[in-house]
Order: C-alpha cells, then structure tokens, then sequence
C-alpha cells in the first residue's frame, strides 16, 4: 500500500508539473521574454480572464494549490502568482487556506502512510524538540510556522509535525494563523509587480526596487527572516536541525 501510494503520488506530482508547464508555456511567447510590452500584454490579457470569472477563477487556483502542496510542491511561487491575479487581500485570503488545505492532506497522508519512516528519518535530529510540542503543541507549531519554519524546506516542513502527532485540529489552526504574515508579504510583492508592470512605460530593476508596493513587504520579510533566526537560537534550538 505505501510503496503504491508513493508512486501514485510521484506521478501524479509529475504530470500536475508538466500540465502546469504546458499550460504557462503554451501560452508564453518564448522570443518575446525579453520585451517589457509582452508583459504589459500579458498582464493586461490575464487581468481581463481573472475578471471576467473572478469566482471560477479562485476556485480553480484553490483546488490546484491544494493538490500541488499534498504533492510536495514549493510554495513561494503561489504566493506570488495568487497576488498578481488576486491582489494582495484576497490573495492571501485565498493562498492561506488552500495552501494551509493542502498542508493538513499532505500531514494525513504522511501520518498514515509514511509515519514509521519519518520517525526514522528525522526523529533523532528533532529529539529535543519533542517535549516542546507535548506541552503545547499548538503554541509552538504556531510559533514554527509564524516564523517561516524556521528554514527548513516548506514540504519537509508540513510533514515534520507527524513526530509530534499534532492533532489535526491544531495543525491546521495554527498553519492557518501562522502562515498569515508572511503570505501577505509574499502576496504583496506579487501585486505590487503586477501594478508596476500595468504602469510602467520600460523596465527598471531600480524604479522596481524602489517602488514602495515592494521594497516595504521585502523590508518587513527581512524583519521575519530576523525573527525567525531568534526564535530558532531562543525557543528551538537550531543546532539539532
């Protein structure tokens, strides 16, 4: 059953990719990457699509970034794709849940399937932080989660907790409240790209830099990567990682 269900998954996390590839490269003139007014074509083209279907459009960026994060897929390029074509509010709104969605199936499927191996993976790396999470699991996977994940890669991250048998209720929870500040940031960024590209006559990577819809998320992201380095050396200890 596990080694069926890891090929099943494996597969299915490829073909996802490859459709997901298609379709971005169907759609996107290679020989014109390098023109500005492609990507003011393209933004404006995806602007009127995301429009003219707001409803129908979330729901499917919903249900694709649930399977993609079930399936192990990185999550900082969602965030980004959810603020160009969500904006920052409803971005966020709707990457936090999904995302957070596809993190509690992935925690399922791993804690059913793949718990033993886990533990044998990670469970001596991660000892100390046992007792932590036992005295109140909620507190500190929200405090992991709120502070990034303290570094460790975002599928690894979502399928750690199955040492600490966190309750599903909390694991969602708390991913859901944790995950909040740094998904606007991310979703901000991507909005304030979106509007730069909708108003800017020509490229430039200073007036992109300095325009305030991304140089204040990307200050306020440097402060979280800060946080996250003192809470790991304060609460968790980072030399078992």
């Amino acid at each position: 059953m596990s080694n069926t269900l890891k090929s099943f998954l494996g597969i299915s996390y490829i073909i996802i990719l490859f459709v997901f590839l298609y379709f971005i490269f169907s759609n996107v003139e290679i020989s014109r990457l390098d023109d500005f007014l492609y990507y003011k074509e393209l933004q404006t083209n995806v602007e009127d699509k995301i429009s003219r279907n707001l409803y129908i459009n979330i729901l499917i960026f919903f249900l694709f970034c649930v399977v993609w994060v079930s399936l192990m897929g990185f999550g900082t390029p969602l965030l980004l794709a959810s603020g160009i074509l969500f904006g920052k509010w409803i971005g966020t709104l709707v990457s936090v849940i999904s995302i957070s969605v596809g993190a509690l199936i992935l925690y399922l499927i791993a804690n059913f399937f793949f718990k033993d191996l886990v533990y044998s993976l990670l469970e001596k790396r991660i000892a100390s932080y046992i007792y932590l999470f036992k005295k109140n699991e909620f507190n500190y996977f929200f405090i992991f989660r709120l502070a990034g994940g303290l570094g460790i890669p975002f599928g690894l991250q979502n399928v750690l907790p199955v040492i600490f048998n966190i309750k599903k209720f909390n694991y969602f929870f708390a991913s859901v409240l944790g995950f909040v500040p740094v998904f606007f940031i991310w979703n901000t960024i991507g909005a304030g790209l979106n509007e730069y590209i909708k108003l800017a006559d020509e490229f430039s990577i200073f007036n992109l830099l300095f325009n305030k819809e991304i140089y204040i998320p990307i200050l306020f992201f440097l402060v979280l990567t800060i946080f996250s380095v003192i809470i790991k050396k304060k609460i968790f200890d980072g030399k078992n990682l």
